[in-house]
C-alpha cells in the first residue's frame, strides 16, 4: 500500500490530466488498487481508503481514454480483475452514489471492450487460448455486481458468458493433457507462465461466490498431472527443448512461476490427491523462489500448504508419449551426462505450434539437434522462418507456385517446400522399455495433397547414444525437390556423407545410409542463418511491418552474433536424381567431444526393406525397417551375454497414463 505508483503503462495513448480535485495522473493502477484493498480489509484506514478510489478512477478514466482512442488498456486482464475485487471488498465502505458510479463505468468499459469494432490489440484468445485478455474480465464482473441493481441485465449476461468460457476452457485444456499430463499450449513459455492464472482467479472467486469446491470434478482437476509434463521436460541445468513459440536464446525451462503454480496445485489437491500434490511439492522444490506478494499479490496469503517434504521421485521409464500434446519424450537417464530427445508428432493443439510434424531435438551436453529461428524483437523471422517447416528437423517438398503459409506475426513471403498444418499428424507406433524406444508418426497430412502422397518417420533410441531415423517420402511429382533437415548450432564438419556438430560439450554425428545417392550439403553462416525460399530473415531487421503498422511495443533486437540456439547452421539431404518415391535413412551417435568419430555401421538391402547393423560398447545392434509396404520392422540386440532382444517393432501404440514410473 505504501509502494511505489506506477508510472507507465502497457501501451503508450495520449493520457489525459488528472481529475478536477485530484493530482493523482492518469494510469492503469489495477493491481495495485487490488493490493492496497487487501490491505484495507486488514487495516483499515480513512487515507487508504481514498488513496483507493483515487486510484480506482484514475484507472477507469485510463480504460476509457484507450478505447476512446482505439487502443486496448492492457493484453492482459488482471488489472480489470483486481479493481473488481476491490469494488468487492470495499462494497460496504462505499455510498450508493459511489457503487453505482464505479460499477457502472467498469461494466460500461467491458461492453465497450467486448464490441467496439477496430481496438488495436484487443486480446480475445478465448478459451483455446491462454484466456488473460479483456474476455477474461466476464466472470469476475458478474460475480460482483450481479443483483445489485446498477444494470443487472448485463452483469447476468457477463456471469453467464464468463461461466460458459471457463467451462469450454477447462474441458479443452483437460481434453489437451489427457490421462498423461500438460495443458493449454505445449509452449512452456505460455504454459508454465500466465495461462494458469485463468485457472486459479477462477477457482479462487467460485469458491468464494458459491461455497462449492468445483476444483475436484472433471474437467476442472485436469491440472493435477501438469507436473508430470514439466519434469518431462527439464533437461539438466534447467533447461528445456525450446518447442514451439520459444526464444531460443537460451533454452532455460521458464520457472519464474513455478513456484506459485505448484503452491496454487498444493492447495487445491494436497489433500484429496497427496502424491501428485507430492509431485507438485517436488517441482517446486527443483524449481526454487517462493510464493512472493510482488508477484502474486493477495494471493500469496490465500494458499494453504499441506504437503510435508517431498518425497523422492519414482523412477521415469526411458519414454513418455503425450499423445495430446503431441510430443514424445525420450531420455537414457536423468543425469546430466544423459541423452534427451523429443520427438513431435500428433496433438490437438495449435496454439503456438509450429509446421513441425516429426520435428526431433536431441540434448547430449548441449543442444545437438536444434529447433531454430527465434520470436525476439517480433521479426519476420518468426512468421517466414522460425514457424516454417525450414527451421526444423523435418523433410521439405518444394512444389513451384505453392502458397504461403501464414503465422501470426505477420506477411509470410514465400514457401520453401514445408507443410501447410500445424495439426493433423498422428503417432501410429510407439513402445518404449529399458534397451529401445521406437516411434512412428505419420505426417503424410501436414503436406499438402497436391505435393505429397506419403511422409513417414521412423526413430528408434538405443540408449544411451544412438537414433536411427528412416523416412519413406512419396511425392505426387519426381520433380519436386525433397529435403532431408538436421539443424546444428554450429558450423557441421561433412566428410562424404557423415556430418559432425557440436554445441556447449556435446557433440553429433550424423551419417546418410539412403538414398544411396544422397547429396549432403551445408547451410548457414554469417548473413545466411535463416534462408527460407531464398530469403535470410535475418533477426535484427524488424520487427516486422504489421507489428509496426500497429504501434506494438517491441525492443529493438541486437547480437554481435546470432545466438547458437536461434541456430547458425543446416544440413540439407537431397537425392541426386528425380524421383517420386525416396527412403531417407540415417545414424545419429552423440557423445561428448572426447568423441573422434562415430561408430562404423553397415547397411544392406532388399526391394522392401533396409538392414541397418552397428557396433557400440560390446553391443550389436541389428535394426531391419521396411522401405515399402505395411510401416514396420524389427530389433536385435546382442550382448557378450546373449541375445538381449530379437523380436518386431510394434504396430502399436503403447498406452502411458498418470505418472507412469518405471516400477
Amino acid at each position: 500500500a505504501n509502494g511505489p505508483m506506477p508510472t507507465g503503462d502497457w501501451i503508450p495513448i495520449d493520457n489525459p490530466p488528472p481529475r478536477p480535485g485530484s493530482e493523482l495522473a492518469i494510469h492503469d493502477y489495477g493491481r495495485l488498487v487490488a493490493a492496497c484493498a487487501f490491505v484495507y480489509r486488514v487495516e483499515p484506514s480513512p487515507e487508504l481508503l481514498a488513496k483507493i478510489k483515487d486510484m480506482l478512477l484514475a484507472s477507469l478514466d485510463f480504460y476509457e481514454a484507450c478505447y476512446e482512442q482505439s487502443r486496448e488498456a492492457n493484453w492482459y486482464s488482471q488489472s480489470r480483475i483486481g479493481c473488481f475485487a476491490a469494488l468487492d471488498w470495499l462494497w460496504d465502505d462505499l455510498s450508493v452514489e459511489e457503487r453505482q458510479h464505479i460499477g457502472k463505468r467498469l461494466l460500461d468499459h467491458l461492453h465497450v471492450g467486448y464490441t467496439k469494432p477496430g481496438i488495436t490489440y484487443r486480446n480475445m484468445g478465448g478459451y483455446r487460448s491462454g484466456y488473460y485478455g479483456v474476455d477474461n474480465c466476464a466472470w469476475f464482473a458478474g460475480v460482483t455486481l450481479l443483483n445489485e441493481g446498477i444494470d443487472d441485465a448485463l452483469a447476468l449476461e457477463f456471469l453467464k458468458m464468463g461461466y460458459d468460457t471457463y467451462g469450454k476452457l477447462f474441458t479443452h485444456r483437460a481434453s489437451a493433457a489427457g490421462d498423461d499430463g500438460g495443458g493449454g499450449s505445449p509452449t512452456l513459455a505460455y504454459l508454465l507462465a500466465t495461462y494458469p492464472n485463468a485457472e486459479w482467479a477462477f477457482f479462487h472467486s467460485y469458491g468464494a461466490a458459491t461455497g462449492e469446491d468445483i476444483t475436484q470434478k472433471a474437467p476442472y482437476n485436469y491440472s493435477t498431472l501438469l507436473p508430470n509434463y514439466i519434469l518431462w521436460n527439464w533437461l539438466p541445468g534447467g533447461l528445456e527443448f525450446g518447442y514451439g513459440d520459444t526464444a531460443h536464446l537460451d533454452n532455460k525451462l521458464p520457472k519464474s512461476g513455478l513456484y506459485g503454480h505448484m503452491s496454487q496445485l498444493i492447495h487445491f489437491f494436497g489433500n484429496t490427491q497427496p502424491e501428485l500434490a507430492a509431485q507438485a511439492a517436488a517441482v517446486r522444490e527443483r524449481a526454487g523462489g517462493s510464493l512472493s506478494a510482488a508477484t502474486w499479490g493477495f494471493m500469496a496469503l490465500l494458499l494453504d500448504d499441506t504437503t510435508g517434504p517431498p518425497p523422492a521421485m519414482p523412477p521415469m521409464p526411458p519414454a513418455r508419449h503425450f499423445e495430446n500434446m503431441g510430443q514424445v519424450f525420450m531420455r537414457s537417464g536423468d543425469g546430466p551426462d544423459d541423452t534427451y530427445a523429443l520427438f513431435a508428432c500428433g496433438g490437438t493443439l495449435a496454439q503456438h505450434r509450429h509446421f513441425d510434424a516429426t520435428h526431433f531435438t536431441i540434448y547430449h551436453r548441449g543442444f545437438l539437434a536444434l529447433d531454430t529461428g527465434t520470436r525476439q524483437g517480433n521479426t519476420d523471422n518468426l512468421q517466414n522462418y522460425y514457424a516454417q517447416t525450414v527451421a526444423h528437423n523435418c523433410i521439405q517438398i518444394k512444389m513451384p507456385g505453392e502458397p504461403p503459409i501464414p503465422y501470426w506475426n505477420g506477411t509470410v513471403f514465400g514457401n520453401d517446400g514445408g507443410q501447410y498444418k500445424a495439426l493433423g499428424s498422428k503417432v501410429i507406433a510407439f513402445e518404449t522399455g529399458p534397451e529401445f524406444t521406437y516411434v512412428a508418426g505419420d505426417a503424410t497430412a501436414a503436406y499438402r495433397p497436391e505435393k505429397c502422397s506419403q511422409m513417414v518417420r521412423q526413430m528408434v533410441f538405443v540408449p544411451p547414444y544412438h537414433f536411427v531415423v528412416l523416412d519413406r517420402v512419396v511425392s505426387t511429382d519426381a520433380t519436386y525437390t525433397k529435403r532431408w533437415l538436421l539443424h546444428t548450432a554450429r558450423e557441421p564438419r561433412i566428410e562424404g556423407l557423415t556430418v559432425a556438430a557440436d554445441q556447449g560439450e556435446g557433440r553429433l554425428f550424423c551419417r546418410t545410409l539412403l538414398p544411396a545417392d544422397a547429396i549432403v550439403e551445408p547451410v548457414g553462416g554469417p548473413g545466411k542463418e535463416f534462408l527460407a525460399d531464398g530469403v535470410n530473415y535475418a533477426i535484427d531487421a524488424g520487427p516486422s511491418q504489421a507489428r509496426i503498422d500497429n504501434k506494438y511495443p517491441v525492443g529493438k533486437v541486437a547480437y554481435e552474433q546470432v545466438p547458437e540456439l536461434m541456430g547458425r547452421w543446416r544440413v540439407e539431404v537431397s537425392p541426386a536424381a528425380a524421383r517420386t518415391d525416396d527412403v531417407f535413412l540415417h545414424l545419429i551417435q552423440v557423445g561428448d567431444q572426447t568423441l573422434e568419430r562415430m561408430d562404423d555401421a553397415t547397411i544392406t538391402q532388399t526391394t522392401d526393406t533396409a538392414t541397418l547393423t552397428f557396433t557400440h560398447g560390446g553391443k550389436t545392434v541389428t535394426i531391419i525397417l521396411n522401405t515399402t509396404g505395411d510401416i514396420g520392422g524389427s530389433i536385435r540386440i546382442e550382448t557378450a551375454g546373449g541375445v538381449t532382444v530379437d523380436r518386431p517393432l510394434t504396430q502399436d501404440v503403447m498406452h502411458q497414463e498418470g505418472l507412469a514410473t518405471a516400477n
